[in-house]
């Protein structure tokens, strides 16, 4: 089946190495959000504190920036290892709401074995086992912000009932190490299921990202060449190939998995950035990937430059937006709200 043609999609991580402060993370959201950038993403990880000044929560600092935002998708890195799939799903699914239907998340996974010593619970797993039980919990979190019918709450202040109980569900999944019964204890999501991204560059993630992610990060080197996007294409082929296996439809909007070349990127000039503009449009027609993730070398210099140089270019030439049509990020990646698993089927007339 071939797929509908679909916008170019951009997107770009805003990480910076030992800042701690709110105000820097704001001014680049901003301005990729004036760039009509379907997302940012922050990463994370478990590791030890930068320089001993400590480490960002990627989910909180993106919290924080929701409400001073408008458009823009927000898509930090959560990791699965160490940490309760039930907590990853209440955490996301409240930066779903508190962006009104504009998050999603990197799954992300803890292979080293201090990690592993800081929370003492148990040895660093291999990495086979890791990213399985990843894809276990990216399968659990989205049953459980479907525990909750989309009109559960009842806020009935005459009455005292804020839900409906015949309208929350228990999920009852086992998974490898762990377990959850639910309900959730956030309402469903605005999206019905914030936004997946899985790094599928490696195999074990790949096969993650077939099975869950919305999604999927294919990285590249600093010189992309004739290699590069024979590796590229060859991944977006693996990725749907093993979707299928999976019983998704690549083709269709429902099984769609969103497949991002993702770049470094450092630009000293404007020229540069036409340059890229150029590459960009030129691997997006040869059906190379659905778009592209950036990552700066330099965050200030390399981001501005995007957006006033790479971005107006694509834009004259037709394949990127001038302003966003929906709200959601799902409507940004042109992909449906899911139905709700546990809700009975509406029957019409």
């Amino acid at each position: 089946m071939s797929e509908p043609t679909r916008p170019l999609h951009l997107a770009v991580a805003i990480d910076r190495a030992g800042v701690f402060a709110a105000g820097p993370y704001l001014d680049a959201v901003r301005l990729a959000e004036r760039g009509c950038f379907d997302f940012v993403t922050l990463g994370d990880s478990f590791g030890p504190p930068v320089g001993g000044a400590g480490r960002l929560d990627a989910l909180a600092v993106l919290a924080r920036l929701a409400p001073a935002t408008g458009r823009i998708g927000l898509v930090p890195t959560v990791t699965t290892t160490h940490t309760e799939p039930f907590h990853v799903s209440s955490a996301v699914a409240t930066l779903d709401w508190v962006s009104r239907g504009r998050a999603g998340w990197t799954v992300g996974v803890s292979p080293g074995q201090d990690e592993a010593g800081a929370f003492g619970r148990r040895a660093a797993p291999p990495a086979d086992v890791l990213w399985h039980e990843a894809g276990a919990v990216a399968d659990v979190v989205t049953r459980l912000w479907d525990s909750w019918e989309d009109d559960a709450e009842i806020r009935d202040a005459a009455t005292g009932r804020f839900i409906d109980r015949d309208k929350l569900h228990y999920v009852d999944f086992a998974g490898p190490g762990f377990g959850v019964r639910g309900p959730a204890i956030v309402p469903r999501p605005p999206q019905g299921h914030p936004v997946t991204a899985v790094d599928a560059t490696a195999a074990l993630p790949r096969e993650a990202a077939a099975r869950y992610a919305d999604i999927a990060y294919v990285r590249t080197g600093p010189a992309p060449d004739a290699r590069a996007v024979r590796s590229l294409r060859a991944a977006r082929e693996d990725l749907r190939r093993r979707a299928r296996a999976h019983g998704r439809d690549p083709g269709s909007a429902g099984g769609r998995i969103v497949v991002l070349a993702s770049l470094p990127v450092a630009l000293h000039t404007a020229a540069d950035a036409v340059a890229l503009a150029d590459l960009v449009a030129g691997w997006y027609a040869d059906g190379v990937a659905d778009g592209f993730h950036f990552r700066p070398a330099d965050p200030d210099r390399d981001l501005a430059l995007l957006v006033d140089g790479t971005v107006p270019v694509l834009q004259h030439r037709g394949l990127l937006r001038v302003f966003y049509p929906g709200g959601t990020l799902r409507e940004h990646l042109c992909l449906p709200r899911p139905a709700n698993r546990y809700a009975p089927t509406k029957e019409t007339a």
